[in-house]
């Protein structure tokens, strides 16, 4: 593959089956594709029949599976639900190691009226329970922060600050940090973060797109790299001089993007990853 660090989410070309985007992907040269559990409801959803087609299709393909996308949302206000959710992840994992995937990303939830601190401590608590269950798959456990703007029902983790607490207090080699830039660019302590998280070996991913201005909508005007007010050049060299070699994962989520021909969208996104 001519771009053997690139790897492209398969919600990023939403459109496409699992399948399509795949060959799509491994036509030009990329990769890496990372598999969101919405591209597996077409094979059966979380099954063992649908992990062992799933990983057919990528391996016919030449791929590599750098994360299963996204387990998580512990927070919920009965421990009944919780518990549920936690038995859900473990399945999650389960399917990434069936996978072959290296990590299982976790958008962690959040619940609207409760104390965030309270939410962070169920996050916790179930990350905990997976920690087992993360070693018998031998599958990477990262957290994913959420921009603020969506701390009140999607995630109660809005700072790598928060995640890395996690981290540090559970102390586990499989528990690290995915970092998107768009959620984090704005932190006036990312670049003290990165060397923290990379000092202790924690960045298990990088998610790169860019910040449309003016953004249009909040979750799906996503653009590519270099066509908005991120610094992705600069954050990319911070994680990587702090330690990490892993893939650039495109994950770029866009109703006009997804609005094109896929094929067109993946030449520009391949030429934006070029320009970097």
């Amino acid at each position: 593959m001519k771009y053997k660090r690139l790897a492209v989410h398969t919600q990023t070309t939403r459109p496409l089956s699992l399948a399509d985007a795949a060959t799509a992907y491994a036509d030009r040269g990329i990769a890496g594709i990372s598999v969101w559990v919405e591209a597996l409801e077409s094979l059966g959803g979380i099954s063992e029949h649908a992990t062992v087609e799933a990983k057919r299709i990528v391996d016919d393909a030449g791929l590599k599976i750098p994360a299963l996308v996204r387990g998580g949302f512990f927070c919920a206000g009965d421990a009944t639900t919780r518990a549920r959710r936690i038995d859900e992840n473990r399945r999650l994992l389960e399917t990434a190691a069936g996978l072959d995937a290296e990590s299982l990303v976790l958008v962690v939830g959040a619940l609207p009226g409760e104390p965030l601190d309270r939410q962070r401590g169920w996050v916790r608590d179930g990350i905990e329970a997976m920690i087992a269950d993360a070693e018998s798959c031998n599958v990477r456990i990262a957290i994913e922060p959420l921009h603020p703007m969506y701390a009140a029902d999607k995630s109660c983790i809005n700072r790598i600050t928060d995640a890395r607490a996690i981290c540090e207090l559970l102390d586990h080699r499989l528990l690290g940090v995915a970092i998107d830039v768009y959620h984090v660019w704005w932190d006036p302590d990312l670049s003290r973060e990165i060397k923290l998280l990379g000092a202790a070996g924690r960045i298990f991913g990088l998610h790169v797109c860019d910040w449309r201005v003016p953004t249009r909508d909040l979750l799906t005007d996503r653009t590519l790299m270099g066509e908005g007010c991120i610094d992705v050049g600069r954050i990319r060299d911070e994680v990587e001089a702090a330690g990490f070699d892993g893939w650039h994962e495109v994950e770029i989520f866009s109703d006009d993007y997804w609005a094109i021909d896929q094929g067109e969208f993946l030449d520009q996104i391949v030429a934006s990853y070029e320009s970097l």
